[in-house]
C-alpha cells in the first residue's frame, strides 16, 4: 500500500497495536517481515501507521504471533479496512490535525467518560461557552478560525445527541460550574443546557461539590473512551505540551480506576442535578 502523507491518531494506533503483538511474540520487525514476504522497512511503515494493511496480511501477522483473540483481531481487520469518511473530514487542512483526531475516535468509542475541573466538557458545552473558550487563545484566533473550532465542537456532539448516541459519564467538579468564561446570562443558559442533556438515558453528569473532605484527585481533565474491545480502548489527558494520548495496559488501567475513584467522591445524578440547579438559580 502507498505511503501516507498524513497520518491519524487512529492509524498510528493501529500501527502500534500490530508493534506490541509483534514484541509480545518475541520477533524482530525483519522476522515478522519475512513472514508476510516483506521486508523491515515496510514493517515500520505498518507499524506507525504510514502504510496501510491489508486484512489478509493483518490475519497473517495474527496468526504468526500466536494471537488467540478473535474479537480483538477481528477489531483490528475493522480499523484497517475503515474508509468511513466521517462529518470530521471537512474540517481537514481547517483545523489541527487533533481537532479530527478527537472527532474520529468519538465517533468509534462505544462509551465515553469525562472528569473536568475548571472547564464543562466539551461534549456538554453551548455555542456561546466554547466561543468563549476558543476566544481567550493568544495569539488571538482570526473570527473565521474561532467560528470554524465552535463549528467543530458542537458537531462533535452528535455522538450524545444524534440518532444513535452513545453512554456517557461525565464528573464535573463545582468550579468548572461556577467559573463564568463568559457572562452571567450565558453561565445560565450553559447549566441550563447540561440539566437538558442529563435526562437523557443515556447520559449521566455527577458533580463534585467544593465542600467535600479528602478529595485530592483534581490533577488534570481527562477523557476516556471505551473502544469495540477493553484493549482499544484510549484515554486523553492535558499535559504542558498538549493532549496525550495513552493506550497501554497499565496507564488505561491507572486511569479507570481514577475514574471509579473521583466518580464515588460525587454527588449521584439526582443530587447532582438538583445542585446545578441552585446554581442556575443563583447566577
Amino acid at each position: 500500500m502507498p505511503r501516507r502523507r498524513q497520518t491519524t491518531a487512529r492509524q498510528e494506533r493501529l500501527g502500534t497495536e500490530l508493534r506490541k503483538l509483534r514484541e509480545a511474540a518475541g520477533l524482530k520487525a525483519r522476522e515478522a517481515a519475512a513472514l508476510i514476504g516483506s521486508d523491515s522497512a515496510q514493517m515500520s511503515q505498518m507499524e506507525s501507521g504510514v502504510a496501510g494493511v491489508s486484512e489478509e496480511r493483518l490475519r497473517s501477522l495474527a496468526s504468526n504471533y500466536a494471537c488467540m483473540d478473535e474479537a480483538f483481531i477481528d477489531a483490528l481487520v475493522a480499523m484497517a479496512t475503515d474508509r468511513t469518511r466521517g462529518w470530521w473530514e471537512k474540517y481537514r487542512g481547517l483545523l489541527p490535525t487533533p481537532f479530527l483526531d478527537l472527532a474520529e475516535l468519538e465517533h468509534h468509542a462505544v462509551h465515553r467518560y469525562d472528569v473536568e475541573f475548571l472547564y464543562i466538557p466539551g461534549l456538554l458545552q453551548t455555542e456561546d461557552y466554547a466561543r468563549a473558550i476558543f476566544s481567550y487563545r493568544v495569539p488571538e484566533l482570526p473570527y473565521g478560525d474561532l467560528e470554524l473550532r465552535v463549528r467543530h465542537r458542537m458537531g462533535r456532539k452528535v455522538v450524545i445527541e444524534g440518532p444513535d448516541p452513545i453512554p456517557y459519564e461525565a464528573v464535573i467538579h463545582e468550579s468548572a460550574l461556577r467559573i463564568r468564561v463568559s457572562d452571567r446570562a450565558a453561565s445560565r443558559v450553559q447549566l441550563t443546557q447540561i440539566l437538558e442533556l442529563s435526562e437523557a438515558e443515556h447520559v449521566t453528569v455527577r458533580v463534585i461539590p467544593f465542600d467535600l473532605d479528602r478529595f485530592a484527585g483534581a490533577a488534570s481533565a481527562m477523557v476516556y473512551a471505551r473502544g469495540v474491545v477493553p484493549k482499544l480502548d484510549t484515554a486523553l489527558r492535558d499535559t504542558p505540551h498538549g493532549t496525550a494520548y495513552m493506550d497501554s495496559e497499565a496507564q488505561l488501567g491507572a486511569l479507570r480506576t481514577l475514574f471509579r475513584k473521583v466518580e464515588a467522591a460525587s454527588l449521584n445524578p439526582e443530587r447532582s442535578r438538583d445542585f446545578i440547579h441552585r446554581l442556575a438559580k443563583e447566577m
